[in-house]
């Protein structure tokens, strides 16, 4: 399998491919990025690993080097300042952003190719991909709340002292400030996390605004997170190469599923090979699907901010 990365020579892409390297379920990586020295680097820093990784082949390229590639991921942008909102960076990014579709449309791809936004804000940008790619929605994907949910899952595992990998709870809807956590079904190895000592709404409340806030925290201490979303991409992507099936909160076209239609949101979705395979109308309680629903509408008014920016043909840089 061929995975481009389109901002390869940044934090995030140059992780993604460190992550993807390491996970042996890619034979080739191309960085793609406009400083072009940079994801050459990039490049021959990872390659000089090889032969204690998985991949066989990491280079830089340009656009054109993307053709047929398996999956192509989005990871360039404008980075986010401290205290700015994930959507605040619509109106630096969506230009940017229309540029790069453009620059792969004019790429002949891989036989059912995965397009993958990483891309902030997420899921505004992975609805324009979907609109603007001429991809098929079911195989444009953003990486939508599997970050928030490691993180989730990291942090109630601290709190309790168990082992984050027995944790299950999720972030659904927006990445971003309406971001939802599911309280209801949340459990630690099958154990309902109610039934743990040390559950109260305080001390949840207080897991969920660190988790909300944690992008933000990261940025304020190194400048961007790297580390945790290399492995969250990681995990995408090989639910795709390998066609697992897995079940994981990404950002795709919504079309009614718990009420919610014509925006790009997190929900519990089966990826594999051919994309987003389908989505699950996850039972919730009463207060979830409110808040679900609201996220909702919170993207939508953006994205009416957003078509009116294009028809206007301002909100670049």
């Amino acid at each position: 399998m061929k995975v481009s990365i389109i901002g390869g020579g940044g934090r995030v892409g140059s992780n993604a491919a460190f992550a993807l390297q390491m996970s042996g379920s890619v034979r080739e990586i191309v960085l793609i990025d406009l400083a072009r020295d940079l994801a050459e680097g990039e490049a021959l820093d990872l390659r000089h690993g090889s032969s204690l990784a998985g991949a066989r082949t990491v280079r830089a390229g340009g656009y054109e080097d993307a053709a047929g590639s398996d999956i192509v991921m989005i990871t360039a942008g404008l980075r986010r300042k401290p205290d700015e909102s994930r959507l605040e960076l619509i109106n630096r990014n969506v230009v940017l952003f229309r540029q790069i579709v453009s620059e792969i449309k004019s790429v002949r791809l891989a036989a059912g190719a995965v397009l993958l936004v990483v891309s902030n804000p997420v899921d505004i940008l992975t609805y324009l991909a979907v609109k603007e790619s001429g991809i098929p929605e079911s195989r444009v994907i953003g990486l939508g709340t599997l970050l928030d949910t490691a993180r989730f899952r990291s942090l109630l595992a601290e709190r309790f002292g168990v082992a984050p990998g027995q944790v299950s709870a999720l972030i659904l809807g927006e990445h971003g400030d309406s971001m939802v956590p599911i309280w209801s079904s949340a459990t630690i190895n099958g154990v309902p996390l109610r039934s743990f000592p040390g559950w109260n709404d305080e001390s949840m409340a207080e897991v969920f605004e660190a988790t909300k806030n944690g992008g933000a925290e990261v940025i304020r201490l190194k400048g961007g997170a790297g580390y945790a979303v290399g492995l969250a991409i990681k995990q995408l992507v090989n639910a795709i190469a390998l066609d697992t099936r897995e079940i994981l909160p990404v950002s795709t076209l919504q079309n009614g599923i718990l009420g919610i239609e014509d925006v790009c949101l997190s929900v519990p979705t089966i990826t594999g090979r051919a994309g987003a395979v389908s989505r699950i109308g996850i039972a919730l309680s009463a207060e979830e699907l409110t808040a679900l629903q609201n996220s909702g509408r919170v993207l939508a008014e953006t994205l009416r901010k957003v078509e009116e920016t294009v028809a206007s043909g301002t909100g670049g840089g």
